[in-house]
């Protein structure tokens, strides 16, 4: 049975990469192919670090969701700037397309190769530059996975102002090219704020350093805002420089049931006065979520029989004070009615337990089939009706219809699964999630970016003035358009 599924999969995948080609009408551009003389080359420059294994390159190949699949036959493991400078300056004179790569766990195929191009990847740059304990500012390579910066700043009281689910494997580099948001956006801002300087190399191989540790510098414009979000198509990021807040010396967290999401969002209104600026995360979950993390994770909801859920963390520096503000917040919101029942947690394990229930959803959901995954900004008091609507419009015709996210910034993901991917389903859910979406003047990806599933689309979120002088950016940066084609930028 565990084989059939495998294939049942296996099949699924294939059938999507063909259809989505067809609906996008993905053609490869004229794009020079790899040549034994171009690995030759790269070999010289970075001897060991040239993976051409069809069988390494697997993985590399196929994004985190399974969704969609390149051919790369190359991918490239560069250890410093200066060897990434050497590999897009030859590639730019050979007319040799590129994939930048960080952890792989892009949710929209923006990672992983189209066709054959070179994956150039950010798993070796992993070094730590410099930590300013006065400051708190960090300077790291591209390549350092999230968690482990998280580790090695907890060590010196401080922590990164970014988490999320895939922490353990996402790349820096990769969170700043994709913007990520996360789970922490509401307290510390987003990387548009924390990132204080970038080194990138252009497209041509030259670099860039406006790696900066200055919290204030009105010298012109700030480039590294170019880079942040950009998705790889207009440079690589090989260094970042980042504001990090110092470590909380004490963290509660709740975790809340709501009969209705009109109660989610008036306890979110009590919150935010009640906690003020110990807030740190204010995350919801509906009933099926939680449903679907226990079938297929065999994790334990603390609290039962609710139709809603919220998560809420707070951060700060005096445990007492603290634990007196939260327990003030949960008496009235329990006497008023906004909750029925909670459960709050002190102690590292537990913590960690209850946080598992809200990051692991994404993961519970691949259990279920094939997932088709939006993520969208809207008004917080319209963040649910999305999904009650689409549950009205698809009926039957999908297996799950599930919300969740970070209400505290309207965040939302919906989340739609069924057996196995339905081009028909497909076709009812989009475009009417966008046009949805555009009615109330949200936004199609609050923060995974659009890549390659939702670049067509992005005329939803902005205006045709907008998406010109972004191509012009994009042709100004990258002439022969060699960076992370077919992703980010409506195809002409």
């Amino acid at each position: 049975p565990q084989g059939r599924r495998a294939l049942h999969a296996a099949s699924a995948v294939l059938q999507e990469v063909m259809l989505t080609s067809e609906r996008y009408r993905v053609q490869r551009l004229p794009f020079s192919p790899v040549s034994d003389s171009d690995v030759a080359f790269f070999e010289r420059i970075m001897p060991g670090r040239v993976i051409t294994s069809p069988e390494d390159l697997k993985p590399f190949n196929v994004d985190w969701l399974k969704s969609v699949r390149g051919c790369s036959k190359v991918m490239l493991k560069p250890q410093t700037t200066a060897e990434v400078s050497q590999v897009l300056r030859y590639c730019y004179e050979r007319n040799l397309a590129v994939n930048p790569q960080g952890g792989n766990t892009g949710l929209v195929g923006g990672s992983v190769p189209v066709f054959d191009e070179i994956i150039l990847s950010t798993a070796l740059m992993n070094q730590i530059i410099s930590f300013d304990k006065v400051s708190g500012i960090l300077v790291c390579q591209a390549g350092c996975i999230l968690e482990r910066l998280n580790e090695y700043l907890e060590e010196q009281e401080f922590i990164m102002p970014l988490d999320l689910g895939a922490k353990g494997s996402c790349h820096i580099g990769g969170n700043v090219a994709t913007n990520a948001g996360g789970l922490r956006l509401l307290r510390y801002g987003s990387l548009r704020g924390t990132v204080l300087g970038l080194e990138v190399v252009l497209a041509d191989g030259s670099t860039l350093d406006c790696l900066a540790s200055l919290r204030k510098d009105n010298t012109g414009y700030d480039l590294k805002q170019l880079f942040i979000g950009s998705e790889g198509t207009l440079g690589f990021i090989t260094a970042v420089s980042i504001l990090c807040p110092q470590k909380p010396k004490a963290v509660n967290l709740a975790f809340l049931g709501c009969q209705s999401f009109a109660k989610v969002l008036e306890t979110f209104t009590t919150c935010r006065a009640m906690l003020g600026e110990i807030l740190s995360a204010y995350e919801f979950m509906d009933e099926k979520c939680m449903q679907l993390v226990e079938k297929h994770l065999k994790l334990s909801n603390p609290v039962t029989d609710s139709p809603f859920y919220v998560l809420i963390e707070t951060s700060g520096s005096n445990s007492t004070h603290d634990e007196e503000k939260l327990n003030n917040f949960l008496a009235q919101s329990m006497t008023s009615g906004l909750v029925t029942d909670g459960t709050v947690a002190t102690d590292d394990k537990k913590i960690k337990a209850m946080w598992s229930l809200r990051e692991r959803i994404t993961e519970a959901l691949t259990h279920e089939g094939y997932v088709y995954k939006y993520d969208i900004s809207l008004p917080v008091g319209k963040l649910y009706d999305l999904v009650t609507d689409m549950r009205a419009r698809l009926g039957h015709s999908a297996k799950n219809i599930v919300g969740y996210g970070h209400l505290g910034d309207g965040n939302l993901h919906l989340n739609i699964t069924a057996e196995s991917y339905s081009h028909s389903l497909l076709d009812a859910i989009e475009p009417f999630v966008y046009e949805w979406t555009a009615k109330y003047n949200g936004s199609i990806s609050a923060e995974h970016g659009l890549g390659f599933k939702k670049k067509q689309f992005i005329q939803y979120s902005k205006p045709s003035e907008a998406i010109f002088l972004m191509k012009r950016f994009k042709a100004m940066l990258d002439p022969k358009g060699i960076l992370n084609p077919y992703k980010t930028l409506p195809s002409s």
